[in-house]
Parts: C-alpha cells; structure tokens; sequence
C-alpha cells in the first residue's frame, strides 16, 4: 500500500533586547566623539558546545525556562526562548556590580550556557549596538568580555535610525525578521541584543495516509503538494489542521502462541468453504473449481508459489515487526499525553520538538501546577518506537493527530523580570553598571522580547507497509486471526505545551503554548478541487 509522506518545517525566531539609558541631566554631559563604523563582522560561533558558567542542575535552569510560562499564563498562543533570555541577562551580568549583579546572578549566574554553530538552518548571535556619542563611556574590559565570553559583536550607530539594528537582526534571524523596530528613543545609549532562528525539518517526515484508511476518506494533496487533514479541536470544536501518527509494535508472536499446526487448519478449512462457493465466470464459462483445483490452490496460499511468499510465511514475518507513519515519542499516563519528535541534526546539534498535553484539567491550572520536576520526569519517560519498550505478547496500536499551529508573541519581560528579583537594573542610583561604563546613573530603559514560530509541513514522498495477515497471489481470500492489542491514543485535540530543547544538553531554545491551531478553513494547501474532483 502506497502512503503519501510529509515533511513537516518548523521556523522559529526570536529576539531579546536591552535598552540602556542615562539620566538625561547626566547624558548632557557626555563627550561627543567616535564616528558610525557600521557593522562589525561577526564573532567566532564555532568550536565545540562549552560551559561558559558553572553547571546547575536541570531542574533549576528548566525552573527558568518555564517561570514566564507561569507569568503570563492567559489562555493564548505564545512563545518565547529562555535561550535569548539568558544570554541577555548573561552579557548585562558582566556590566553590573553591587546589588544588582546580585539579583542577576541570584537568577541565572550558576546556569550553563552552550554556544552553537550558526548555518542556514540554526543562528545565534549576539550583540552590543553603542550610540557614537557614548562611545567613550563604555569601558573597554567590557567590550572585550562580551567579544571573549559570548562571541557579541560591538557595533557603534548613530541611532538616528534603526536600520543597523534591523539589518543585523534580520541576518542573525536567517532573515525571518526583516524589520523589527521602527526607530530608537533618543534617551537609549547602547542595547544588548541576542538574536537566535531556527529553519529546520524533521529528521524522519510524516505519511500521509495510516494504514486501512481509504484515499476517498482523507483530505490529500497530489502533485507534491503537501497532504494534511482536519480534525476538531478543544472544547469549541474548531476545525483544525495537522498530520496524523500511526504506528503498529508487534511482540505477539502468533505462531508460537497458537501453534503452526494449529493456524493452517483453520486457515485451511475457511478457504475450503470459501473456495467451493466460489463461482468461476470467464469468457462465458460459468461452473465451480473442482477439490483438486482448490487443494493447490490452498497449497500455494499457504507456502507461496515461488513468486509469493505465502500466508504462513508472511504471517511469521509480522511478528516482531515496526511500523510507523513517523518516527516519535510518547508518553501517556492518566493526566498528560507527550509527543515528541527529532529534527534534523545540524553541526552536531539535534533539536526535539515536545508537546505536553494535560488530560482531566485546562491547560491554565496545569500550568499553574506543573513543576520542572513533573516535566523532566515525562521527558525521561519517553518511549521510542521500539519493542523492548512496549508489552510482550500483544499488539501494540498508536494512532494520533497533531495540529499545525503558527503564532507571534511579546513577552512583557521588564514586569517579569522584576517578578523574579532583578528589580535594580531597572531603577535610576540603583543599577550599578560600573562594569559597563564609567558614566553616572545609567540604568537599563526597558527589556523587550518577541518571537515568532511557525509549525508546518512541506514535500511529499512514498512508503510501504504490512499489517498481520497475508494476501494470496492474486487471491481474494484472507484470513484474519483475532489477536491481543493494546491501543494508545496519542491525539492532541485540546490546549497544551511545547518545549523545543537542545536533545544532548537539554537547553530549551523555545517555551510555548498552542490554545488556537491552524483552522482548516485557513489552511494554505488545502486542495479541496482537486480532492473532490477525484471523489466517485
């Protein structure tokens, strides 16, 4: 049986801003000097992952990544990279001293950041935009921490208008971001950027049609075009988009268990019955096949005839068998189901996509609940597709669905920073940026973050797969045994969570949450003329 494959694409960008500031009667003061030099080439992001700061456990630095999460949990899609996050608050660690190093520090001083090589599908990058006329103020130990310590360009602008930063933006975005600010405020003297995006498929794509499902009941495409399909979708019952899953396990080993003897009689004696009901009409030859005729016949079902194999041949090969429309993980237990799935491995880095639905209550209140330690417990429960993972002596039977969803979202990272201690920063007398410049009371204006993630699908490709049973050569006849399965439904068709994390180092490049998938009616390839026009 032909299946219809989809590869699906994720896009994801996401950028962290700092803005600093003087006081404006202490701004007045400062040294006009230093001339626009533009863009300065980018730093090394080569090299192997490596420990900038000291390690903490997993479950303080996912503390972080799910605190905004927590925040900011209305009912609404949203995303966001503690991956950008930290590296912001990292590079204006360095600057601060006092008090308010102390509150960054108190927060994400003792965690573990990796570098990664930037290509045409992952970039990260960081960067110090300086107005030209604080050049001077800037102390120049810091500059080279930031060069050393976290590759960071240090780029000198007028700030007359946000071209510089637009354009280094949309480069370290893989250009998703073309334009993100519209201008500058004047009170802001340089910025703390960290840029990251990613572009990636998934290691194995998904199939379109699970098996025993006729053409005439999807929703396809055809042309290489890609196929999806709908399905309803939280307590609204929204039409949505996305891919189905399917897999089958087989650790029954039906010959064994029923005995060989044992299968070949009854297969036998059905297609005896079967056979002498049979009516022949060919070329106006009417009449029924003699017992000679159906005992080879029989013969050839059961042992093959050279060509085909036969049943028993084929009926043995099943067991200990994987299939799978897609290569994934799961979890299931009576609160949550956990999807998760690998992309592409890219200089060495394998991103995985995991989503995590609560079953018996809304997607707020589990949030609300849910600790580091309930996620990483999940994740490290995992199972992959492999036998030794499932129950021996039955069939295990997965089926699924997936949405498609795309979504844009600004955290209000100021307020939530503060939330979490780092207050002083922010405050005018209070945000000792000693380590940063020579310069009296600058402070940090504001923290802004936005990301965008895009979830989708694209290509098309054929595959083939058996399920217990065989059929004759040329023969019409089957016979299917009854046997033990055990089914998992691994549908997400309510609100839940994502995480897109680094799968060697756990480093969660993107947080988010899905409440509004992709609904039918917008789906861009969605081909209803040329499915119809293929219906009877």
């Amino acid at each position: 049986m032909k299946k219809i494959v989809n590869v699906m694409l994720l896009l994801a960008i996401t950028t962290c801003f700092l803005l600093g500031c003087q006081s404006n009667e202490e701004k007045d003061k400062e040294k006009i000097s230093g001339e626009n030099i533009g863009i300065i080439e980018s730093g090394n992001q080569s090299g192997d992952n490596e420990q900038i700061e000291n390690e903490v456990q997993e479950t303080q630095r996912l503390d972080f990544d799910i605190s905004f999460l927590k925040m900011e949990n209305q009912k609404e899609n949203k995303v966001y990279s503690p991956l950008s996050i930290k590296y912001a608050l990292k590079m204006l660690e360095k600057g601060t001293t006092g008090n308010a190093k102390d509150q960054i520090t108190k927060l994400v001083g003792g965690m573990a950041l990796s570098k990664y090589n930037s290509n045409d599908n992952m970039s990260l990058a960081n960067a110090m935009f300086i107005r030209d006329t604080f050049r001077e103020s800037v102390k120049e130990s810091y500059i080279n921490t930031l060069k050393s310590k976290y590759s960071a360009e240090v780029i000198f602008d007028s700030f007359e208008t946000a071209d510089t930063v637009n354009s280094w933006v949309s480069e370290k975005t893989l250009e998703l971001i073309p334009q993100l600010l519209d201008e500058i405020d004047e009170e802001e003297n340089f910025l703390l950027v960290n840029a990251l995006g990613i572009d990636m498929e998934w290691e194995n794509i998904f199939l379109a049609f699970p098996w025993g499902v006729s053409y005439a009941h999807e929703n396809f495409y055809l042309n290489g075009v890609a196929q999806v399909s709908e399905k309803e979708f939280g307590e609204n019952k929204q039409v949505v988009s996305g891919m189905k899953v399917e897999a089958a396990l087989n650790n029954y080993d039906i010959i064994n268990d029923l005995g060989e003897d044992y299968i070949r009689q009854i297969v036998s004696e059905e297609y005896r019955k079967w056979a002498k009901e049979l009516v022949i009409d060919d070329d106006g030859y009417s009449g029924k096949l003699s017992d000679e005729t159906i005992e080879k016949n029989l013969n050839e079902f059961l042992d093959g005839d050279g060509v085909y194999r036969g049943y028993m041949a084929e009926l043995g090969d099943n067991y200990g068998n994987v299939y799978y429309s897609t290569d994934f993980s799961l979890y299931v237990d009576e609160d949550i189901k956990v999807f998760a799935k690998d992309l592409k491995e890219y200089d060495g880095t394998t991103l995985q996509y995991i989503g995590i639905m609560p079953i018996n209550e809304e997607l707020d209140t589990y949030i609300s609940n849910v600790t580091s330690g309930d996620i990483l417990n999940a994740i490290d429960n995992l199972k992959s597709l492999e036998l030794e993972n499932f129950n021996d002596g039955v069939v295990t039977k997965i089926t699924g669905y997936i949405p498609k969803f795309n979504m844009e979202y600004e955290l209000k990272l100021k307020d939530d920073l503060q939330k979490l201690g780092v207050t002083d920063v922010f405050e005018e007398g209070k945000a000792n940026l000693k380590e940063l410049s020579d310069a009296e009371n600058v402070y940090i204006k504001e923290a802004l973050h936005k990301a965008n993630i895009e979830f989708t699908q694209d290509g098309i490709k054929a595959a083939a797969a058996t399920i217990i049973g065989g059929m004759g050569a040329g023969s019409p006849f089957d016979y299917e045994f009854d046997v033990p399965v055990e089914e998992i439904d691994i549908t997400f068709d309510k609100p839940y969570l994502f995480l897109i994390r680094d799968k060697k180092t756990g480093e969660t490049w993107f947080v988010g949450t899905v409440y509004d998938p992709l609904l039918w009616e917008e789906e861009p390839e969605r081909l209803n003329d040329i499915y119809n026009s293929m219906l009877p």
